[in-house]
């Protein structure tokens, strides 16, 4: 199910002209991402037993030529022992939550681990072997966005092993605005460990710095880290992804609002998972004082959708500008206009919002403005921490 990525014969396939041509254009030309400059870190790879963190987004522009990370480093003679796999899988098509199970890669006999399954931390005799390990996953900017706590504990289990950590940093799409509740301790899970803002504006190589600096591994310990940065970039760039990095976050649009509609997830209302438009609708089937509606039904990324086959009413979003802020709006009226009040909470809400308070608020009519002045102390704390790790301008 998890098998590597056979980009020789996806080159004849109209996906790979589609990546071809966005990698192309002039903009994004100018941004390499930590991967593409492989002078940096293939000669230390030389000679060395290689673990790989990566998932179907890992590509590299090798020498004009679009190919999977562990394609690069096999090409190149590499030692890869073993592929880790986040969330949705080394494929990037399990739903999401979806448990993913260890495999063996068709084409190369490579072990994958799931860092989504029995285990979200690299097991001792999953590294045995390994001296050396590599992280290439394409982040969002986003806390509950679980491949931060897959940094977090590779880091920990390299650390516990002695292995130095190479982190190929990444664009991050949401990397110009931090805000949001910042996350109380109490709340936190494998959706977020540490104290941070829903949206907190670092790369993925930033956050890995942040990690270490403020002792949040194990103990206090720390990793041996080295971050290949991004080139020609900084927290002001622009960049589109030119892979979805997660099976519901199929364009620009969806991974701008999914830091906002995320909120809806752990309740009642639908954000579009089984339609075509992930992450840019709301709706559900009692929402009927909305003109927009949408039905869901099971499609790539999403076998059993909420209100699956039922017509949900709701809000269209996919012509609003991008979002700069964490927006409430669509959360407090969905709840205003939903008929049992009762109901509109699921289980797991805290964890997703990181605080007890935001449900609380929402059920008594805060207004939005009143609720945000309740973040600033702690977000003003946090951007202070932030800046001691930050690579870009």
């Amino acid at each position: 199910m998890n098998c590597l990525l056979d980009f020789t014969h996806i080159k004849n396939t109209f996906l790979f002209w589609l990546v071809l041509c966005i990698y192309s254009m002039p903009l994004r030309s100018q941004i390499l991402p930590g991967a593409d400059n492989t002078s940096s870190y293939l000669p230390e790879l030389k000679g060395k037993k290689i673990g790989v963190v990566a998932h179907q987004a890992s590509l590299v522009n090798s020498s004009g030529e679009y190919m999977h990370l562990v394609d690069v480093l096999l090409k190149n003679k590499i030692d890869v022992k073993a592929i880790f796999a986040p969330e949705h899988g080394f494929r990037g098509i399990a739903d999401a939550g979806e448990q993913i199970t260890d495999e063996k890669d068709l084409q190369t006999q490579l072990p994958i681990y799931s860092l989504h399954g029995k285990n979200r931390k690299p097991l001792p005799e999953q590294l045995k072997e390994i001296e050396l390990m590599i992280f290439d996953l394409q982040d969002v900017g986003v806390r509950f966005f679980t491949y931060l706590s897959t940094l977090h504990y590779v880091m920990e289990a390299c650390a516990e092993k002695k292995i130095s950590l190479i982190i190929l940093d990444r664009p991050n799409p949401n990397i110009h605005y931090v805000d949001g509740p910042v996350l109380n301790l109490e709340n936190s899970s494998f959706l977020g460990m540490h104290a941070v803002p829903i949206v907190y504006g670092m790369t993925i190589g930033e956050y890995a710095k942040m990690i270490n600096g403020e002792g949040w591994l194990s103990n206090g310990i720390s990793c041996d880290i080295k971050v290949i940065p991004i080139q020609n970039y900084t927290h002001k760039t622009a960049y589109e992804l030119p892979i979805r990095p997660s099976p519901n976050l199929p364009n620009a649009k969806a991974i701008s609002l999914y830091p906002s509609l995320c909120l809806l997830e752990p309740t009642v209302i639908s954000i579009g998972r089984g339609t075509d438009h992930q992450f840019q609708i709301y709706g559900h089937p009692s929402l009927k004082n909305n003109h927009f509606s949408f039905v869901p039904r099971p499609n790539f990324g999403s076998k059993s959708p909420k209100h699956n086959g039922l017509i949900c009413f709701g809000k269209d979003l996919t012509k609003i500008s991008n979002p700069d802020r964490i927006e409430l709006k669509w959360l407090a009226e969905a709840y205003d206009n939903f008929p049992e009040k009762k109901a509109f909470f699921k289980k797991g809400f805290n964890r997703i919002s990181g605080v007890s308070s935001l449900k609380k608020q929402i059920q008594q009519g805060v207004p939005l403005s009143e609720i945000r002045k309740t973040w600033e102390q702690d977000l003003s704390k946090f951007k202070k921490i932030r800046m001691k790790y930050l690579i870009y301008p």
